[in-house]
């Protein structure tokens, strides 16, 4: 099966995606996505305003893979709810044993433009981890857990504290921790709604 050919929007995406997680958003340049992109400094500004316009596509690219994979882990987790939302932490630890890891680009974003909370990037960022949220919430009230968003919102700030701890000491024995307080949350939620 022949690949895709890629708009050059597409490919600029795609060069900044690789960049920006391998080295971080600032110190890239938009003149290194432009040489990787394999096009012109002026044809990447035709297709975006400014790099903080294109550090926030970045981002938004980044947020269905990212959304579909964790949904993938939890959907082939076999036993109960508290099984699935762990199976989001083990997910992660295996995936934080990978050498091009560089943990949560979200996290990292936000890292780097702590001092520009309106910035397009934390907006985008910001929407990612709503999402996240939205969706653990959805699944926790059809679990009759009540209330669901509280839960999703404990269980967000586990997952995002466990890369973040992760990146700290590059240890992915955090993440199991993290998951194992999860499990507890969940379970102890579920035997409440009972």
């Amino acid at each position: 099966m022949a690949k895709k050919e890629l708009s050059t929007k597409e490919r600029i995406i795609e060069a900044a995606n690789r960049l920006f997680y391998a080295e971080g958003i600032r110190a890239v340049s938009v003149d290194a996505i432009a040489a990787k992109a394999g096009i012109t400094k002026k044809s990447l500004y035709y297709h975006f305003k400014s790099k903080d316009e294109l550090m926030a596509a970045y981002l938004v690219s980044r947020d269905q893979p990212n959304m579909e994979v964790m949904r993938g882990w939890f959907e082939a987790a076999e036993g109960d709810l508290a099984a699935r939302v762990t199976a989001l932490f083990s997910g992660i630890e295996r995936a934080a044993k990978h050498p091009k890891l560089r943990g949560c680009g979200f996290l990292r974003t936000a890292g780097e433009l702590a001092n520009m909370p309106g910035h397009p990037a934390i907006k985008a960022g910001g929407a990612h981890k709503k999402r996240l949220e939205a969706w653990l919430a959805d699944e926790f009230e059809m679990a009759g857990i009540n209330p669901a968003e509280k839960l999703a919102r404990q269980v967000v700030l586990l997952l995002d504290g466990a890369f973040a701890i992760m990146m700290v000491h590059h240890d992915p024995d955090y993440i199991r921790e993290a998951g194992e307080a999860a499990r507890q949350l969940v379970d102890m939620k579920l035997k409440d709604a009972k």
